[in-house]
């Protein structure tokens, strides 16, 4: 399924830029995790569409070929109202507000954002392995592999497809490294360096900005959200711990769960059937 291109102003200056599966339907829009591209979600957005929906997936401010902003700021509130602004794009052009399905980043950024407004700019929302508590130990293992290589980069895609095996021992080695190669940037250098902006992590306003604040308008959101809503966990998840999880629910009444066996933090890579036949089911029933 060839998608269409999308592009999106979330502010003067910052163009987002996204994949349209799909012709008709409720549109769907799917935000990936830190350190992640729209392409995360091929074959989870290749579903969805075929199944009657619009699935939108889009690179994030400064990930993959969305524009680095030119005040640096990466925070997870500048993440919630680019969502917003991309929602409302996405209902003027398709006419219903779109579900979204994000991932750690894209999830918890959605999340806040449902809090910012006085009405909420999704029709429903899918949690991918995040809750407003995350395990900080987990959390400081991914940003350090993210760091590790940032300035150094690689020599060639075979290397930076060793340091992912390294890091990922539980996960089948690709036999295509074509996936790898579009979160990879080639630079005069003759090295390849991670797509996505080094101001994420090390600039001013980096996505550990101000956690205590995030925390707490999170666990906000949780508990004045009021569409139907679904938290997706890897069983074996370094982020979400089953109390973190049960945080979650017990403040979002009436959210669902999934836990997704032989997952861990990245569910949709790591088991991409099961999640998206549970985000499918969600979706159908209570859309």
């Amino acid at each position: 399924m060839k998608p269409r291109p999308i592009t999106i102003e979330a502010q003067p200056g910052l163009r987002l830029q996204g994949d349209i599966f799909g012709t008709s339907g409720r549109p769907v829009m799917l935000l990936h995790g830190g350190g992640q591209t729209r392409h995360s979600w091929r074959r989870t957005a290749e579903a969805i569409a075929k199944a009657g929906f619009i699935a939108i997936p889009m690179d994030q401010r400064g990930h993959g070929d969305s524009d680095r902003p030119a005040d640096q700021s990466y925070s997870f509130f500048s993440f919630a109202q680019d969502g917003i602004a991309m929602s409302k794009r996405i209902q003027a052009d398709f006419g219903e507000k779109p579900a979204l399905v994000g991932a750690s980043l894209g999830g918890l950024s959605s999340l806040i954002g449902t809090g910012l407004q006085d009405e909420t700019p999704y029709a429903a929302l899918v949690l991918v392995d995040v809750a407003p508590r995350m395990d900080e130990a987990g959390v400081a293992a991914i940003q350090g592999f993210m760091r590790a290589r940032t300035y150094e980069g690689f020599a060639t895609v075979e290397e930076a497809a060793d340091a992912i095996a390294a890091y990922l021992p539980h996960r089948p080695r690709p036999k295509s490294l074509e996936g790898l190669r579009k979160n990879l940037r080639l630079k005069a250098d003759g090295r390849f360096y991670w797509h996505w902006d080094p101001a994420f992590q090390f600039g001013p306003t980096p996505i550990e900005t101000d956690r205590t604040r995030v925390q707490a308008a999170a666990l906000s959101a949780a508990a004045a959200l009021d569409i139907p809503s679904m938290l997706v966990r890897g069983g074996g998840s370094e982020l979400v711990r089953k109390e973190y999880a049960e945080e979650y629910l017990a403040l979002a009444k009436g959210s669902e769960f999934v836990d997704v066996a032989g997952a861990r933090h990245m569910v949709a890579g790591d088991s991409n059937s099961p999640f998206t036949d549970a985000v499918l089911d969600f979706l159908i029933r209570r859309l």
